[in-house]
């Protein structure tokens, strides 16, 4: 079977031609493109000449829109990422000069964790969404999880369980914090949720799973875990077991499997979603996720019970579960049938559940007969840093695909928190389905400068190396939770470990090897001054310098202290406070590095001052302290979602730096430095209304390259 899409039908009706587009208005014409399915299963896409455009066949839509991207990077030199789903398409374009083939048995490639949604997507409105799932498109994914929306699925339940307005609100969480109540980790934070939030996420869902489907993407929708409010023995006499606390917040209850209730209660939820926003193909299902105690439940038959549920939803689903922590409990997945569970493994580069020996999460034997998706985490929290595991990503892959637990492999994820960081990361891990031989991150490298920067470069070429060395370097050995964190960033004290409670700021890189690198970007800057994602990764790759240099001098503050140098105190003090400064300046320059640009979307989606206000502190809050006061400091939740962004940097971070360094000037003493309240410096800033810039004022290379010779190279 042959289906024309290119050459026989308009562009109204298809969706590829729709896409490029977007891309560059008129760009479509310049393009043939065809879906010949496949025989065998696999997916492939084709590129080749006929006459003066680019033909594109293809197995599927989605192996179409990866051909797409593949043409632009590797022929034009245009690589669209978060810094930039638009470009400027030469009239004729480069030409294929021998029809290329390429294929993968790796059929399903996942996107996003359910953090990803609330530390970046929690307050998106359609117009990113569509930039979003054209970036999906174009990277082969073409199953991501949908949560947008979902709340109003379980407003809706909780009506038909006679549960009040208020009692509704109580228990669905707020904007900023809805990932972690879909994970059964809290009830209520955040909200309550004015009525206008679930109309309008309901109508943008419909919108985004809508715009999947017309591009061959199938959403992974929340499937029931068998959660329940808190109150739910005391209101509706349900046998419940309680899964215990997560940082500081009483999770919700787990319905048991044997209370006849759990069927009703589960069937009512998937026709209450189905209502809404129709059957999906995969179910996202993870009981005690992250610590939930499962005292008192009968695990087989709660995993059995949790299955039938979403079979009699839709025969044909699959349950994709994250493999994190003790995740997925054999005793509750061992015994489903083959081919109905999907495992993430969740860490595939730092924390491998298939079969890694070398890893500290090893299985010996995987996920014995079903199936999984290799995995990238990556980013923690939304955290700032350049950071990836470039090595250890493609020789893991390849050892994953060629290990006997291997057989039962079907493709690659992206379960990162936070997304819009580390572009180069998501380009080669949603390249590996694609490529059948391993290959050197080096040669990968050359082709990257081309399609980044539109040009080869062997300057940028080598300045990518040294930073694939360095930043990109990190090691696996399944310790560090995401990037390394900046000081800046972190409650103040003389001895810091990180800005999280469960990060790190330990570089693993000597500062100088990386500003070998950044020296050689500022070197070729002149040529790329207008280049959009040069301006971006010379800004970013400039901030890592300055962060790494500050980790240096907060320890040199230590030490001047603990000698009692009063003068070395005060020069190190002053010199780590300008060094806060300069970088807030030079994160002025871009809008992903914006603190405005966060806080602005969140207030845009409101529609009266009220639910303006609810956002905005939602949003302020999830970067700061999280939490309430327990939650934050006793629970471990405070800077977990740190951002080192132009705006916070001067007015929350400086100060907290600021007060910390004077009272320790005081004092010659560890031990009679006072107490500092941080939580409340915190919360008065949660409670602010300033009104932080979204656009730049200032070239961004011009900027990062002033600002670094003045720190790096006074002398010059």
């Amino acid at each position: 079977m042959i289906l024309l899409l290119g050459s026989c039908s308009s562009k109204e009706q298809n969706p590829a031609l729709q896409l490029l587009d977007r891309i560059e208005q008129g760009s479509s014409d310049k393009f043939l493109i065809d879906i010949i399915p496949e025989q065998d299963g696999k997916d492939y896409f084709e590129l080749s000449q006929k006459g003066n455009k680019i033909a594109i066949t293809g197995s599927n839509l989605s192996s179409i829109t990866t051909g797409i991207n593949w043409y632009l990077k590797h022929y034009v030199g245009v690589h669209l990422s978060w810094n930039g789903m638009h470009a400027d398409l030469p009239d004729t374009l480069p030409a294929v000069s021998e029809k290329i083939r390429i294929a993968t048995d790796q059929t399903i490639r996942y996107d996003f964790n359910y953090c990803t949604y609330s530390y970046s997507m929690a307050f998106w409105d359609w117009e990113r969404w569509e930039k979003e799932i054209d970036w999906m498109a174009l990277h082969g994914v073409n199953a991501p999880l949908a949560l947008t929306g979902m709340e109003a699925v379980w407003y809706n339940v909780l009506e038909k369980l006679d549960y009040s307005k208020e009692e509704i609100n109580d228990f669905i969480a707020g904007p900023g914090f809805l990932a972690w109540w879909h994970m059964n980790n809290l009830e209520g934070w955040g909200g309550p949720n004015p009525d206008n939030w679930y109309t309008q996420q309901v109508a943008l869902q419909k919108k985004i799973i809508t715009r999947m489907r017309e591009l061959g993407i199938e959403p992974v929708f929340p499937g029931y875990a068998g959660m329940v409010p808190n109150n739910a023995a005391q209101k509706l006499g349900l046998n419940v077991a309680e899964p215990g606390v997560w940082c500081g917040y009483k999770r919700p209850a787990f319905l048991q499997p044997t209370d006849p209730s759990f069927d009703k209660i589960a069937d009512l939820y998937y026709q209450e979603m189905e209502k809404l926003f129709g059957k999906a193909k995969y179910y996202s299902i993870d009981p005690f996720h992250e610590g939930g105690s499962t005292e008192g439940v009968d695990l087989d038959k709660a995993g059995k019970a949790i299955h039938s549920a979403m079979k009699r939803a839709n025969n044909d689903a699959t349950w994709v579960i994250q493999a994190w922590q003790a995740n997925p409990r054999p005793e509750m997945v061992n015994n489903l049938p083959l081919g109905d569970l999907l495992v993430l493994d969740l860490f595939s580069e730092s924390r491998p559940m298939w079969g890694d020996t070398h890893s500290p999460w090893f299985r010996e034997n995987g996920y014995d007969k079903h199936e999984w998706l290799y995995c990238m985490l990556l980013n923690f929290g939304g955290n700032v840093g350049m950071h990836g595991k470039m090595d250890r990503l493609i020789s893991g892959y390849y050892k994953a695909k060629t290990h006997p637990n291997g057989k039962t492999l079907k493709g690659v994820g992206a379960t990162m928190e936070g997304i819009e960081n580390n572009p180069i990361m998501y380009e080669l891990l949603f390249e590996l389905p694609w490529r059948t031989t391993e290959f050197s991150k080096e040669d990968w490298l050359n082709d990257y400068v081309f399609a980044r920067y539109g040009k080869k470069d062997s300057t940028l070429w080598e300045a990518w190396k040294i930073l694939a060395n360095t930043a990109y370097q990190a090691p696996f050995d399944g310790t560090q939770e995401g990037t390394t964190e900046s000081v800046f960033c972190a409650r103040p004290a003389l001895d810091i470990h990180s800005a999280s409670t469960w990060g790190t700021s330990k570089l693993y890189y000597e500062p100088q090897e990386l500003r070998a690198g950044v020296e050689k970007m500022i070197a070729v800057a002149p040529n790329y001054k207008s280049n959009n994602n040069f301006q971006y990764d010379l800004v970013d790759a400039v901030r890592q310098a300055i962060a790494d240099s500050g980790n240096v001098v907060q320890r040199e503050i230590a030490e001047a202290f603990r000698a009692k140098d009063i003068v070395a105190l005060k020069q190190k003090s002053t010199n780590f406070l300008s060094l806060i400064q300069e970088q807030d300046k030079l994160l002025s320059t871009r809008p992903e590095f914006m603190t405005g640009t966060w806080i602005e979307q969140a207030k845009k989606i409101g529609s009266t001052q009220q639910e303006k206000d609810l956002y905005e502190w939602n949003a302020r809050t999830q970067i700061t302290s999280w939490g309430d006061r327990y939650a934050a400091n006793t629970g471990g939740l405070r800077d977990y979602s740190h951002r080192e962004w132009s705006g916070i940097l001067n007015d929350l971070y400086y100060k907290r730096w600021k007060i910390y360094l004077d009272t320790i000037a005081t004092f010659t003493n560890e031990k009679d430095i006072p107490e500092i309240d941080f939580f409340a410096i915190e919360e008065d800033w949660n409670n602010q209304k300033k009104i932080y810039p979204t656009n730049s004022q200032t070239n961004p290379v011009e900027t990062a390259c002033e600002i670094y010779n003045r720190i790096f190279k006074p002398n010059n």
